[in-house]
């Protein structure tokens, strides 16, 4: 398994007056590489924010703007000056994820993770159905021969078919997953469009599962209200809190899987802390730490046997020298998210 370093870029930053006045006493940057291309970047970068309760993260992707921005910058305040919720489990199960690979690394990953379930990428730009069949079924063979019938495989497009297209790949990762002796679980946001979304949903027997349309939607209740998907996506960070996680969650009377947003161990603590809180015993996706070459923390959240513990890790790699033009830019962007909070 790879475990990452600890540190690559981490670096003490000036705590803005907006923090400080919602109790935020100390902000880290933070930087780290990813071992393989993830959602088209190479780099995860963000801030670090402490307060009484411990650290919060607040990183979401340079593409959103204040607006949207805002709701992880919350969910980093209210981490950092609020206890978690008390758990009603001390570890919860994760599923492994497996970015765009060749079959043999992805099988390989899978069996070094020790999770049952895997959530597999696809329909990454530049890929094709071929490719991503193959991969699945690298991946679904090894969970099988591993994990027998437990064995679960997940597929997420991150929106990128339109209903047609998403009908016919779906159908075809079935007979794909299915006949490696694999249950396929779900496929996660075939579509962007909720309509679309409900449309695809009548026309497979698959489970469809809803991510974007619940973390990027002005109304995150409006896929269930529309019977869109079987299961919700929740990531903590994007949804603003543990707490309005958590109440979402509860709202939309779907089955509920807790996920990343991409997280250092710091905000991978937090996804599990709402998924020990909910009690779940669906494997959630959390275990996405090892995708970085580094970590913020000396105790990286590593899944262990399927599982991570309900811990909060400290954030105890060695300090560097952030670049000045990094700095500037995110001093620039707290002062616009802060701007959008309301308290």
């Amino acid at each position: 398994m790879a475990v990452p370093k600890v540190g690559e870029m981490i670096a003490d930053f000036p705590v803005p007056a907006a923090l400080a006045e919602r109790g935020i006493t100390q902000a880290r940057i933070f930087a780290v590489r990813l071992r393989r291309r993830f959602r088209r970047i190479l780099v995860r970068e963000g801030v670090l924010l402490h307060g009484s309760a411990g650290w919060g993260e607040c990183a979401p992707f340079w593409d959103y703007d204040p607006r949207q921005s805002a709701p992880w910058l919350s969910s980093a305040i209210k981490c950092a000056t609020n206890e978690y919720p008390v758990p009603r489990s001390q570890r919860v199960r994760v599923n492994a994820t497996v970015p765009i690979m060749d079959p043999a690394a992805a099988a390989a990953h899978v069996a070094n993770l020790g999770c049952a379930t895997a959530k597999v990428k696809v329909a990454d730009p530049g890929t094709d159905l071929a490719a991503d069949l193959a991969r699945i079924r690298a991946v679904s063979e090894k969970l099988g021969e591993l994990h027998g019938r437990a064995a679960k495989v997940r597929v997420d497009a991150n929106a990128a078919w339109d209903r047609a297209d998403a009908v016919r790949a779906i159908c075809a990762l079935e007979t794909c997953i299915t006949s490696s002796g694999a249950e396929f679980e779900y496929c996660e946001q075939p579509c962007a469009d909720i309509t679309d979304l409900a449309w695809v949903r009548r026309h497979v027997t698959v489970p469809i599962a809803a991510d974007e349309s619940i973390r990027l939607a002005s109304d995150p209740l409006k896929v269930a209200r529309l019977g869109a998907a079987d299961v919700a996506i929740i990531k903590i960070a994007p949804l603003g809190g543990i707490d309005s996680a958590l109440e979402i969650a509860a709202e939309t009377g779907l089955k509920v899987v807790i996920s990343s947003a991409l997280d250092t161990s710091v905000g991978i603590s937090a996804g599990v802390a709402a998924a020990a809180a909910l009690g779940t015993d669906a494997a959630c996706g959390l275990g996405t730490v090892t995708m970085f070459t580094s970590d913020v923390t000396t105790r990286p959240l590593i899944p262990q046997n399927g599982f991570l513990p309900t811990v909060r890790p400290p954030v105890d790699a060695p300090l560097t020298k952030a670049p000045t033009k990094l700095t500037e830019k995110w001093s620039h962007r707290l002062e616009l998210m802060a701007k959008e909070l309301h308290d």
